[in-house]
């Protein structure tokens, strides 16, 4: 009998114009996100190279840049008519207006003095709303090249052995958690928000991977650790760092909130039968590319998804981070707070708990600020507060914006309770973290 053309198609295997599709955007997309490269006497990501070499370009002209996207982000919900769905979105609504004050300040110099300090309008504006603002929508175009072509399907059913036992998420989730490291939480958050949009990740998974693998990148690490004084100790810093935030996070994924949350999903990873991960990765990779969309289509659709955050996310940062960093320098509040986390610290019997648990604390409003505060504490302390500033993953100056504006359902309450949980989880790993490095140099 006559062998039919689907057998003929399957001897021949795949066709060279889908393992084209497959390989090379995805490659490309893995060297732009992932391989460090020294340019101008820097080493860094290429993306990193494209952000600076964009923010050079406008040079004077970036700070209006930014204007125009937090003026952009204020006015959306209120052309669309979403600030009426809660009061939720009302009152980001507002902050978001806010924000455009706050901008319009940090941009002119006018206003209170206190308020132009350098830790405070010009430490949101020039260090983070406007590498935010570029790095969003840049990365967003090359962004199409990593999740559209198979290359995500295909690493996530080859991990899928390490991810889901430890932290109950797909194997694709990997890429996330690669990608806020050396690229940046933003990055990681778009990824994340495209992929549960897509019915790819239930609500639990996109919530787990959202606050627990979308931290700051390692760029941002080399600035908490010359804050700290621990560049001498950088790969003990990086990797140790990197194991705390991992480990907190397979424990909160078992704990409330998160564990509670839904878990259904339209379009899961395949499973692979024992004994053929390698064949089942690679049938599901060359399905996803041989249906992907063009190239141009993918990153269209990628850039608008980008630039849709940028706008959400940065008026926030500018409203909620400066009431934060006010809050943690004129108030008590995270001094107050601070006094929860006090048990998971002197337990260790570290001289400097107290001011340790407070300077975790006030990483809610910025991540940056345990560095800031325990800057002249001994080794111990500020190894941990270097830690704690990355591994709590969550602050109200940039991340929590960023998750609150995807649609991952999270809600504020939520999203402190993590918040809280990896802290306390943070500060108990890294005192003997310190401990040991402290040894280690001795």
């Amino acid at each position: 009998m006559a062998n039919s053309p689907s057998d003929a198609s399957r001897r021949r295997g795949p066709s060279a114009s889908t393992v084209f599709k497959l390989f090379v955007p995805s490659c490309i997309g893995v060297l732009i996100f992932f391989v460090p490269m020294t340019f101008d006497g820097k080493t860094t990501i290429p993306l990193d190279h494209m952000v600076t070499g964009a923010r050079n370009l406008l040079g004077e002209g970036s700070g209006l840049y930014a204007l125009a996207l937090i003026v952009a982000g204020a006015l959306y919900p209120l052309v669309r008519g979403t600030w009426r769905r809660s009061l939720t979105e009302r009152v980001f609504t507002g902050l978001k207006l806010a924000g455009v004050a706050a901008a319009v300040m940090a941009l002119t110099g006018w206003g209170p003095a206190f308020l132009h300090e350098p830790d405070m309008l010009p430490f949101l504006f020039d260090k983070l709303v406007i590498p935010v603002g570029l790095i969003v929508p840049i990365g967003a175009i090359f962004l199409a090249l990593l999740i559209s072509f198979g290359l995500l399907e295909l690493i996530g059913v080859l991990v899928q052995p390490v991810m889901r036992p430890v932290w109950r998420t797909p194997g694709r989730s990997a890429i996330d958690a690669v990608a806020s490291f050396v690229g940046s939480y933003s990055i990681g958050l778009l990824i994340t928000s495209r992929v549960y949009q897509a019915g790819q990740y239930s609500a639990r998974e996109a919530a787990i991977i959202a606050t627990g693998f979308s931290t700051v990148s390692a760029t941002f690490m080399i600035i908490v650790a010359k804050t700290l004084e621990l560049m001498a100790f950088w790969n003990l810093y990086f990797w140790l760092t990197l194991v705390i935030t991992f480990v907190v996070t397979a424990i909160t994924v078992r704990m409330p909130p998160l564990s509670r949350m839904d878990d259904s999903k339209t379009d899961g990873e395949p499973d692979a039968t024992p004994g053929c991960r390698l064949a089942t990765a690679w049938r599901t990779g060359l399905k996803v590319a041989e249906r992907a969309p063009s190239l141009l289509s993918s990153v269209a659709l990628n850039f608008r998804e980008g630039l849709l955050m940028a706008i959400s996310i940065l008026p926030s940062i500018m409203s909620v981070g400066l009431a934060g960093l006010l809050l943690a320098k004129y108030t008590p509040l995270f001094e107050w707070l601070g006094w929860a986390f006090y048990p998971f610290v002197a337990i260790w019997g570290l001289d400097e708990a107290a001011a340790l648990a407070q300077a975790a604390a006030a990483g809610l409003a910025e991540m940056f600020l345990p560095a800031l505060l325990m800057g002249d504490a001994g080794l111990v302390a500020r190894f941990a507060a270097g830690v704690v500033s990355v591994s709590s993953v969550l602050f109200f100056s940039a991340s929590i914006p960023c998750i609150l504006s995807t649609s991952i359902p999270l809600s504020v309450g939520r999203i402190v309770i993590v918040w809280f949980l990896r802290v306390a989880l943070s500060l108990l790993l890294a005192v003997p973290a310190g401990y040991l490095v402290q040894a280690l140099a001795g």
